[in-house]
C-alpha cells in the first residue's frame, strides 16, 4: 500500500463539555497562550481558542492532544494569525 504524504499523523477533532473543557486531537505545535487566548497548529490549520480563565490542563504533542479548561466562548480556524516573518524574510522583501 503506498503511503499517502498528505494523510495526517493525527485524525484531527474537538470535543468541547459544557464549554468549560475542550479535548483537541491533531495539535502539531502550541504557539501563544494565555488566559484569553490560546493559538496552536493542527493538522487542519491554525486554531484559536477564545475564553475566559483558559488553562491547559493536559499537553501531549508527541500523541498531539489537548485538553483546555475554562470558559469556552470562541473557537475557529486562522492560517493568517500569529504568522510572523523572520528576519531574513523582512530584508528580503
Amino acid at each position: 500500500m503506498p503511503v499517502d504524504n498528505r494523510t495526517p499523523k493525527w485524525q484531527h477533532q474537538l470535543h468541547l463539555v459544557e464549554r468549560e473543557e475542550l479535548s483537541i486531537e491533531g495539535v502539531v505545535s502550541l504557539g501563544s497562550y494565555d488566559e484569553t487566548e490560546i493559538i496552536m497548529e493542527t493538522e487542519q490549520g491554525m486554531l484559536v481558542v477564545r475564553g475566559e480563565q483558559l488553562n491547559i490542563k493536559q499537553l501531549n504533542l508527541e500523541q498531539g492532544s489537548l485538553v483546555v479548561e475554562g470558559m469556552v466562548k470562541g473557537i475557529s480556524y486562522d492560517d493568517a494569525v500569529h504568522q510572523k516573518k523572520g528576519l531574513l524574510d523582512r530584508f528580503l522583501k
